[in-house]
Formats: C-alpha cells, sequence, structure tokens
C-alpha cells in the first residue's frame, strides 16, 4: 500500500486539483501559469486570434495605401519640383508645401486606421479568453463580431490611459529637444542650456514612476469592457479597484509580457531586414536617371517591409492583451471569488469544501 507523501503523509489525503477546462486552472494563477495560459490561448485559437488581427491591419494598410495613392495622385505635380531639382538648387513653398500637407494627410489617416486596428485586436483577446477559459470552441466570425462591437470601449480606455499617462513625459521631451535645439545652434548661455537640459531629464525621470503606476492601475480597463461589457469610464474604475493591492504582481506580468513580445517582434524584424537586404544589394539605382526613378525602383521591396511589418505586428500583438486578460480572470478569482461560476458555466464538477 502506498501513502502520499510531504504534508499529506499522515492518513489524509491531498486536496483535489481544481478543474482546468480550458487553459488555465480555475483557481488562484501564479506568473507561470499566466503565461502558458497565453500561449496555450494562442496555440488553440491561432485561427480567430491571428485572422482578426490579420484582417484588422490589413483593411488599415489598405486605408493607408488608398490615401497614400489619392495623395500621390493630388500631389505628383510637385514632386520633381521637390526632388528632381538642378544642383544647388532649392525647392519653393508652392512645391514642397502641398507635398507636407499630403503627407500630413496621410500620416494622419495612417494614425486612425492603426489605432483602430489595435483597438480591434485588443478587443478579440479578451473575446477568444471568454471561450477559452471555459474550453469552448468560437470562431473567426464570432470574435470579429464581439471584438468590433466592444472596439469603442476599448479604444475609449486606450485613450483616456494614453490622455493620463502620456501628457508629462511628453512635455518633458519636448522641453529637452528645445534644449538641445538651443544647444546645438549656440544661440543661449552654456549654463542655461545645461541647467534646462538637466532639469528635463531630471522631470523625465520624476514623472516616469507616475505614468507607470497609472498605466497598470488602467490596465484591466481592456478587459473590463470586454468581459462585462462596460463603457470606458466605468472599465477604468472597475480596473482601478481590481489592481488595488496588487500593483506589483500585476506590473511585473505585463512587463513580462511586453519584454516577451518585443524580443519577439524585434528577432521576426532582424530576419526580415536580412531578407530584404539580400534582393536590395542587386538593385543597381547608379542608372537611374532621377531621384523618383531610384524610389520607384524600391518601391517593391518598400511595400514588402511594409507588409512584413504589418505580419509581425498581428503575431506579437495578441500576447500582450492576452496575459492582461488572463491577470484580469486571475483578479477576480482572487477577489471576487470566480472560480465557482466559471466552473458552473464550464460544467465541470465543483471542487473544495
Amino acid at each position: 500500500m502506498t501513502y502520499p507523501t510531504g504534508s499529506y503523509s499522515y492518513g489524509y489525503p491531498p486536496p483535489p486539483a481544481p478543474p482546468k477546462p480550458g487553459v488555465i486552472p480555475l483557481a488562484p494563477l501564479g506568473l507561470s501559469q499566466i503565461l502558458t495560459g497565453a500561449f496555450a490561448t494562442i496555440g488553440r485559437y491561432w485561427k480567430p486570434l491571428l485572422g482578426v488581427a490579420a484582417a484588422a491591419y490589413g483593411l488599415a494598410l489598405l486605408l493607408l495605401a488608398a490615401a497614400a495613392g489619392f495623395a500621390y495622385a493630388a500631389v505628383s505635380d510637385h514632386v520633381p519640383g521637390v526632388f528632381d531639382l538642378p544642383h544647388g538648387q532649392e525647392p519653393s513653398w508652392d512645391d514642397g508645401g502641398p507635398l507636407l500637407v499630403a503627407f500630413g494627410a496621410v500620416w494622419l489617416i495612417a494614425l486612425v486606421g492603426m489605432l483602430v486596428a489595435s483597438a480591434v485586436v485588443y478587443a478579440a483577446c479578451p473575446a477568444v479568453l471568454q471561450e477559452a477559459v471555459l474550453g469552448r470552441r468560437t470562431t473567426f466570425g464570432a470574435i470579429w463580431r464581439r471584438s468590433w462591437s466592444r472596439m469603442s470601449s476599448v479604444l475609449g480606455t486606450a485613450l483616456l490611459t494614453l490622455l493620463l499617462t502620456v501628457p508629462v513625459p511628453l512635455l518633458v521631451f519636448v522641453a529637452a529637444f528645445a534644449g538641445l535645439l538651443v544647444a546645438l545652434s549656440g544661440s543661449g548661455p552654456v549654463a542655461l542650456v545645461v541647467l534646462s537640459f538637466g532639469g528635463a531629464v531630471l522631470a523625465t525621470l520624476l514623472t516616469a514612476p507616475l505614468s507607470a503606476w497609472l498605466w497598470v492601475k488602467f490596465s484591466l480597463a481592456a478587459p473590463a469592457a470586454v468581459f462585462e461589457g462596460q463603457g470606458a469610464m466605468t472599465s477604468m474604475r472597475r480596473s482601478s479597484r481590481l489592481v488595488q493591492g496588487s500593483w506589483w504582481r500585476i506590473f511585473g506580468a505585463l512587463l513580462v509580457a511586453g519584454l516577451m513580445a518585443g524580443m519577439a517582434n524585434w528577432l521576426i524584424q532582424q530576419v526580415l531586414s536580412l531578407l530584404l537586404s539580400f534582393p536590395a544589394s542587386f538593385t543597381d539605382s547608379a542608372g537611374a536617371d532621377s531621384t523618383g526613378e531610384v524610389l520607384i525602383a524600391f518601391v517593391p521591396l518598400l511595400v514588402i517591409a511594409v507588409i512584413g511589418s504589418m505580419v509581425a505586428q498581428a503575431v506579437c500583438s495578441v500576447f500582450p492583451p492576452l496575459v492582461a486578460g488572463l491577470v484580469y480572470v486571475d483578479q477576480r478569482i482572487r477577489k471576487e471569488n470566480l472560480a465557482p461560476t466559471l466552473t458552473q458555466a464550464a460544467g465541470t464538477p465543483s471542487f473544495g469544501p
């Protein structure tokens, strides 16, 4: 006859393991279980996850391409007056102004498109987790409809969080950049330049903890907006309550997830750059008659680079939101005893006394 070992070797059986109908056990989670659950979600639900990410970023790319095409058609007559001038001649504002306006318009459209696409992806990850935690199947269509319906709330939480965390560091950066410009131009006293630049660096160091604290405080707003169907402001208040008392543990989980996604994105970009540098080395730009022809010769490589970047973004953008979603589930299990409700929803036997 064998007996249980360890703390349960005196005739008491070990407690039953918590049920695990999906990617995580329905109990308080450690960091390794959260990361493993995120990887398991990607492995089991990669089709709807990457499908939504590819569709969202692909539509944003098509929007950018259409905007760039319209912009080029509108200002193509001014391109030679800026890029194909004789040596020593400066472009005039009549030619440069429309190009700057067109570039600004394209940049603004690209920014809006990427924000909406990112909001859709950030809404898709909790939508997938709602099924993954319970071990249920789902489809691309169901996740797309769910994530698109919650896109506005998720985008609202992202913009409000950005508004709360970015202004002070942004002003500090502007001050530091202005000090650097003064230093390079030599139009101010050296002591004043050093003092302003040093003050900007010190202010950055002082405001960085506040920005990090606010970022973690509202990091669970997007999962709350999708899981609970709340608006942006309500979701941010919900996130603040869930994070309270667990700031450092949540900060560590989100930091690890961000570093892992950043490293994976960097590796994909390095491989892509290596693949692009090989055909680029055979491109003969010396025989081109104008700068425009050189640019046209590199357009295919530029398109490949943009598409590759979008693929890397689609692959790496789902991991941090999945980790944030699992942290949200973990906090509700710890603070609100959500495990029995999830167990009942999954149709698995309950556990514990």
